[in-house]
């Protein structure tokens, strides 16, 4: 029994010797590198917590982030292979690039925006109080409104206003604009009404530079239903990136759902706003989050609202053709799902 025991604790500690040494080896090995574009807005988040959480580095990950005022730029350094990967991409500016080079944008989660995870929104400057939409109809013309950049932003802002009866041109006129500068656009007055994003929205509100109209307004004017969510934007590889580091994008896809898992599970990660967002300090534990989930976390229901909005884009020709949204989104840490 002895001799026994003797084994056993030999054992232990040359099996706790062994993990320290190839513990000291794998620290002692390069990270592999995966170079990120961002557009610094709310839904951004499941990067920064991964990040600042070490969830990349606990997977071998060293990233490198470029900060992008809007998807464009993200989709062009896509394509081009200057990014492996993205926070926050619109996904209809994603779709639009599959179609015209197939595998450029793969999706590892999509965001949900609705009245219950508000994140885009008409706001109108103090003086002009509005219950709805629908009451743009009585506002002086032709009204001006600023957008949020990229396609994905400012086709579905002039198509919402169509569909409560305004025209472009004589009812309202719209110029896109940098997401940072919408603040200071608004406090100006030099728009009536402006489509933003979070943390903009709450930051206008706040200071009375603005006053949020409605929430929720892909849902219920484009998708038509008020419960409806639109999955508008998403965490993403390139193909190429998925082809040639199959285990590196693996390994970034886990990384990725420990941060979706920790934004629901702990409030504490809004902390990482502040700094890393254009969320000011002072809003990052009130401002409105998205919906994030992994694409295997979706239900039937949520795949079909996701596809409904990339088929309104492809009959409004915001898209150049039909595309099954399924087929650029893959759960890479859990084959098969």
């Amino acid at each position: 029994m002895r001799l026994f025991r003797l084994l056993s604790r030999t054992t232990s500690v040359l099996a706790a010797g062994f993990g320290l040494l190839l513990g000291s080896a794998m620290a002692g090995q390069a990270l592999d590198r995966v170079k990120v574009g961002v557009f610094p807005v709310v839904s951004s988040l499941p990067y920064y917590v991964a990040l600042e959480r070490g969830f990349f580095r606990d997977q071998g990950i060293e990233t490198e982030a470029v900060k992008m005022m809007g998807g464009p730029p993200i989709v062009a350094a896509m394509i081009t292979g200057d990014f492996d990967a993205t926070s926050n991409l619109v996904m209809l500016e994603g779709m639009n690039a599959n179609l015209k080079k197939a595998g450029v944008v793969t999706y590892l989660s999509f965001n949900a925006q609705s009245k219950t995870f508000p994140m885009e929104q008409y706001v109108a400057k103090p003086g002009l109080s509005f219950a709805s939409l629908a009451d743009l109809k009585t506002a002086p013309k032709p009204i001006k409104v600023m957008s949020a950049p990229g396609p994905g932003n400012l086709i579905p802002a002039r198509e919402i206003l169509k569909r409560i009866g305004l025209k472009e041109g004589s009812d309202f006129q719209v110029t896109e604009l940098a997401q940072n500068l919408h603040f200071e656009a608004m406090k100006a007055g030099t728009f009536d009404l402006g489509y933003t994003l979070e943390p903009t929205a709450t930051q206008l509100n706040r200071a009375g530079a603005a006053k949020t109209v409605e929430t929720g307004v892909i849902a219920k004017y484009i998708l038509g239903r008020d419960d409806a969510s639109a999955w508008a934007s998403g965490g993403a590889l390139t193909q190429k990136f998925i082809t040639d580091r199959p285990d590196v994008a693996r390994r970034f896809a886990a990384a990725w759902r420990k941060a979706i898992v920790a934004i629901r599970t702990d409030p504490s990660t809004r902390q990482y706003l502040k700094g890393n967002t254009l969320t000011p300090p002072d809003l990052a534990e009130t401002v409105p989050l998205p919906g994030f989930k992994m694409i295997d976390e979706m239900s039937a229901q949520e795949l079909g609202d996701l596809q409904a909005y990339v088929d309104f884009a492809s009959d409004a020709g915001i898209l150049s053709g039909k595309i099954r949204t399924r087929d650029f989104a893959k759960s890479l840490d859990k084959p098969g799902s």
